[in-house]
């Protein structure tokens, strides 16, 4: 499909590089183990449309018999996208969802008044050598959904979208995009794809949401002539018609945006809030543990170990 129709031969180099409103270049996080590449929060930007967090882990070899374990741990006030370019993590949860996510697959969980979960790598990848390489990001919930009841979702690859055109293939993750929409159930207005690029090739952002960002996962993009290399996020002043082109080794991008929530959000260890007393309340029933009988319970395989509430 077209991406665009009202795209015009002069409609890529017209804007200049001040249409990047904010440059970011992640910091590594290490998480006990395992060292991430967090782009958002930022010192620069807390958030890009309603994505409130953004990290990059891998790629990372793991021998066999090793693998990760995230223990369980809690959520309020948001929803978690785990998507992955290699490998498979085991998803446990409160709400008793089990389910392995595979290359290309998309796990939306959310969280709204309370949930915990589990990732660990499965039993059986743990016989033999693996990668680990995916992104695990957060979208904040508006305050009339902060409360709602949590629940999760997987989709599998091939339930998702997938435009091709022109050098350039994307798969609408989440939200919606190019006359497209991914199945999972948003809510607020949201965008989030994976783009490769062949070398060379273009394509523009799409124009009708508010906030836009690109990352940079493999190789480098240029706009307006300007060259940026992988492992950047750049975000986008709202209404600019923006376009990419690919390095000379092509690109592999991450899009996102969406609207802006109204007012501000708070955001501590892994609980996201639009009031600092939902955060001091949720920290309280989690270091109670009073499991299934407070706020939050565990996994109901996963039970023997969590996560203690930071000090």
């Amino acid at each position: 499909m077209s991406w665009n129709p009202l795209l015009e031969p002069g409609y890529p180099d017209a804007v200049g590089t001040d249409a990047i409103e904010t440059l970011i270049v992640p910091r590594a996080v290490d998480l006990g183990g395992f060292v991430v590449r967090r782009a958002l929060p930022a010192a620069q930007r807390q958030m890009v449309g309603p994505f409130i967090f953004f990290d990059q882990f891998g790629p990372a070899e793991v021998p066999a018999g090793q693998g990760t374990d995230v223990r369980p741990h809690p959520h309020i006030g948001l929803a978690t996208v785990t998507y992955l370019f290699r490998g498979e993590i085991l998803h446990r949860d409160s709400v008793g969802s089990r389910q392995i996510i595979r290359q290309g697959d998309v796990n939306w969980m959310v969280a709204g008044r309370g949930i915990t979960h589990s990732e660990r790598t499965p039993a059986e990848a743990r016989t033999r050598p693996h990668t680990g390489y995916g992104l695990q990001t957060w979208v904040a919930l508006p305050e009339a959904d902060e409360d709602t009841a949590p629940s999760f979702e997987h989709h599998a690859k091939t339930t998702l979208p997938v435009i091709e055109s022109e050098g350039v293939r994307l798969r609408l993750i989440l939200g919606r995009a190019y006359g497209e929409a991914a199945p999972a159930r948003v809510f607020s207005e949201t965008f989030y794809a994976d783009a490769e690029l062949k070398p060379g090739a273009r394509m523009p952002l799409p124009d009708d949401h508010e906030e836009r960002g690109v990352y940079i996962l493999e190789g480098s993009v240029s706009v307006a002539g300007q060259a940026f290399e992988a492992g950047q996020m750049m975000v986008f002043r709202p209404k600019d018609r923006i376009s990419v082109a690919a390095g000379p080794k092509g690109a592999r991008l991450i899009l996102l945006g969406g609207a802006t929530l109204a007012g501000p959000r708070y955001i501590w260890w892994n609980f996201v809030a639009s009031a600092r007393e939902k955060i001091d309340a949720a920290k309280e029933q989690w270091r109670k543990g009073d499991w299934g009988r407070g706020q939050f319970d565990l996994p109901p395989d996963d039970r023997d170990e969590f996560i203690p509430l930071p000090a």
